[in-house]
């Protein structure tokens, strides 16, 4: 009989998403966790405990590639974090991860009513949901724009929700560097909305609520961070020069330099930006990269223009760029190995053994931007993705694409 009893518990654990080894893994794992957030961020995680036992959905603002392990450490229980499609498609890795800590998949920028249903299984299993609704990394220092369906989730989950601050990130890791700086910053819970609280609210109120509850600006001079390399990477995320417009740049070390009219840039310990022997327009990333927007909206990207795909006319062009395509939960598959990629009006080139492919823009579905600099693009029922080299800007293919898509309008949101 007891026999029985116990296949008949190891049959029902197998078919739970919580399992009983997460438990495990995150109280021998944790404390060298921790350990290496604290020595590598200088990051004070603040604990929070919710009623034992009792699911809740975590939304935090997002900032570092660490922020995951933060939240995690902000709670006594294993969190399971939704994570895209690009984490489950390396392999034997995905397969490690999957055994370890069960991230929730979700396909990035996409409806995926698969992730739904999974995150309401943890919820019903009693475990603990993070989710970062940016679903990108902040490229200024702000919290970027989030998604006002996250307040549909929260009323369909019908879950506490705990809104976890993370402060300081930008400061000492911003997106498009690849180099930690010495500082601190702080990781936290900051309010509680119960499910009776989010019933009273409508949607909008839900969401402004969410959304001025996450909300960070980084773009201030509120404390000082140390590196010798603090510009270096800023051409991930600046495509736009105010003297000159779209222009390509290299950084090295605490300066940046426009390559067509050669004026530097200075990245200071306090985040503040100024010119060298001349007076520079922004104070802060931020402001650099609010311009970029506004300068960008202001283009007119259509077929009729003249840097169109069929005239062979670019914006601009990145050389030795890998194209990939991937097979979401599975695996990527290498297309082109070092590929001339350019940037149209209305899409993208992609040269390279002699022949040329080309991505119009009002074939694609969406796109989003991975890690520092990877691009996704959503083409024909295929995930094509391109990995340039250390320099390479998807940032600006990612802003194209969405202003194409808005023709004429005055629409505001740029894929991040």
């Amino acid at each position: 009989m007891k026999k029985k009893e116990d296949k008949q518990a190891a049959a029902e654990q197998k078919d739970t998403w919580v399992k009983r080894r997460h438990r495990v893994i995150r109280r021998v794992l944790g404390p060298f966790i921790k350990l290496l957030c604290v020595l590598l961020y200088g990051v004070r995680i603040e604990k929070y405990s919710p009623e034992e036992g009792a699911p809740c959905l975590v939304l935090y603002n997002h900032q570092t590639p660490f922020d995951q392990f933060f939240v995690s450490l902000t709670f006594k229980e294993p969190v399971y974090h939704v994570a895209t499609e690009d984490i489950f498609s390396i392999g034997r890795l995905a397969d490690l991860l999957r055994w370890l800590v069960a991230p929730i998949p979700i396909k990035k920028q996409a409806a995926d009513l698969s992730a739904i249903r999974t995150m309401r299984q943890v919820a019903k299993e009693g475990g603990i949901i993070a989710l970062a609704p940016e679903g990108n990394r902040t490229y200024s220092g702000k919290t970027e724009y989030i998604n006002p369906s996250v307040a549909k989730l929260v009323r369909l989950l019908k879950l506490p929700v705990a809104l976890c601050r993370i402060e300081g990130g930008y400061g000492v890791q911003p997106r498009w560097s690849d180099r930690t700086r010495r500082g601190t910053m702080r990781s936290y819970v900051s309010e509680i909305i119960s499910p009776e609280e989010a019933a009273k609210m409508s949607n909008e109120e839900l969401y402004d609520r969410i959304r001025n509850g996450l909300f960070v600006n980084e773009a201030v001079s509120d404390r000082k961070f140390f590196s010798a390399r603090r510009a270096e990477y800023l051409e991930r995320a600046v495509y736009v020069c105010p003297f000159c417009g779209l222009a390509a740049f290299r950084s090295r070390g605490n300066v940046t330099e426009c390559l067509t009219c050669h004026r530097r840039v200075r990245y200071h310990t306090d985040k503040h930006l100024s010119g060298e022997g001349y007076k520079f327009p922004f104070r802060y990333v931020n402001d650099w990269y609010e311009y970029q927007n506004t300068f960008v909206r202001g283009l007119s990207l259509s077929a009729d223009t003249e840097h169109t795909i069929r005239s062979g006319e670019w914006f601009f062009k990145d050389e030795g760029v890998g194209i990939f395509e991937v097979i979401p939960y599975k695996k990527k598959k290498a297309l082109l190995g070092d590929a001339s990629v350019q940037l149209h009006a209305d899409g993208i080139s992609i040269s390279a053994e002699g022949q040329t492919r080309c991505i119009p823009f009002r074939d694609v579905d969406s796109a989003a931007v991975l890690g520092r600099n990877k691009l996704n693009v959503y083409y024909q029922d295929r995930i094509w993705q391109f990995k340039g080299k250390k320099r390479f800007n998807a940032l600006k293919y990612l802003n194209f694409i969405y202003r194409f898509k808005q023709g004429e309008s005055d629409g505001e949101f740029l894929g991040l």
